[in-house]
């Protein structure tokens, strides 16, 4: 049940990353971008702030907003390799 919520959560992350970068990616790239940067935020920032991360299990706003950070500096550096810039 947990990778179903990962899932879903991770998507409407990736989702909502794309629209404050205003990127026109697809909704498997959103999903990925949403799950990996979820992971990497939970295991950097998570541990400074405390809290738990949204990989545990347990959904929090804290947890929401740090997801959220880490897949907007995701989805910017995926910009910026594709692209060239961040937009």
């Amino acid at each position: 049940m947990g990778l179903i919520i990962l899932l879903v959560v991770g998507g409407l992350i990736g989702w909502v990353a794309s629209m404050i970068m205003r990127d026109n990616t697809g909704i498997i790239l959103n999903i990925v971008i949403g799950i990996v940067g979820a992971i990497v935020a939970g295991f950097i920032v998570t541990p400074l702030i405390g809290g738990a991360p949204i990989t545990s299990g347990e959904i929090s706003i804290q947890s929401i907003l740090v997801s959220l950070l880490g897949a907007i500096v995701l989805l910017a550096i995926v910009n910026l390799v594709r692209r060239g810039a961040v937009r």
